[in-house]
């Protein structure tokens, strides 16, 4: 059975698309079935994977139209997406009058989780409707922190909805792991705060830093990851390095 990850933080541009998207790509060089599910209403993932964000059916005829997840998933060289556009941005609204309504995004996955060794959630950044579904569908939790100064206050909130999640709506919920991205070696900053994170969060950080890398930057559009756009990149390499740290969480 596949494992399901939620990449989330409820801090915005902490790099969580570009996280899904090199991660999906890196984990199915692998040799990995990897299926990435975007659940943000920008469908960044959707593009950044080099599928037209117009693509139906998708994430939001899933969870408010019955589709079947099988028939949403489009098969990319990076591996497999299951699409999202701006139609996703009224499901938070439209959800809250439908039954079991935090539990439609796990109910659906359950039908494709067998063909995968892992799917991967890019959640919206907020606790919202559908990160709550997202969080309730996962397994685990990874959170891409960035290494500036606010970083904390980030891994804060989200650690309470997870709280909140484990108590009420899914028990079993753990963390994956703490991913340091956008790290600057010039500067004193970044160092501080991966430090700090790390002594916060003992055993959960992961020893793969991402770090600032314009071709990190670029490889969104031309619809394809880093490692394919620049496969010898600093950015391709440290996601290739991620993948083996998570793939060996697994074996």
């Amino acid at each position: 059975m596949g494992k399901i990850i939620a990449v989330a933080n409820q801090k915005g541009g902490v790099g969580k698309t570009t996280t899904c998207v090199n991660l999906t790509c890196a984990l199915k060089k692998r040799g990995r079935r990897v299926l990435l599910v975007d659940c943000d209403p920008q469908g960044n993932s959707t593009s950044g994977m080099g599928v037209d964000k117009t693509a139906t059916p998708n994430c939001y005829d899933m969870l408010m139209n019955g589709a079947a997840a099988a028939d949403c998933i489009r098969s990319t060289k990076y591996g497999d997406v299951l699409p999202a556009n701006m139609n996703l941005s009224g499901c938070s609204v439209e959800l809250v009058s439908s039954e079991q309504r935090e539990y439609i995004m796990k109910t659906a996955l359950a039908a494709v989780q067998d063909d995968y060794d892992f799917i991967l959630i890019d959640c919206p950044p907020s606790l919202e409707l559908l990160t709550i579904n997202a969080l309730v569908a996962a397994d685990s939790v990874l959170i891409p922190v960035q290494c500036e100064y606010y970083a904390l206050e980030g891994i804060a909130d989200l650690m309470r909805s997870i709280k909140m999640c484990n108590k009420r709506l899914n028990p079993e919920l753990t963390v994956q792991g703490i991913v340091m991205t956008m790290y600057d070696g010039r500067t004193n900053l970044s160092l501080q705060v991966a430090e700090e994170v790390k002594r916060h969060f003992p055993g959960q950080v992961y020893a793969t830093v991402i770090p600032r890398n314009v071709r990190l930057s670029e490889a969104p559009s031309h619809g394809m990851p880093v490692l394919d756009y620049d496969p010898y990149s600093r950015g391709a390499e440290a996601y290739r390095m991620l993948a083996e740290e998570i793939s060996a969480q697994h074996e």
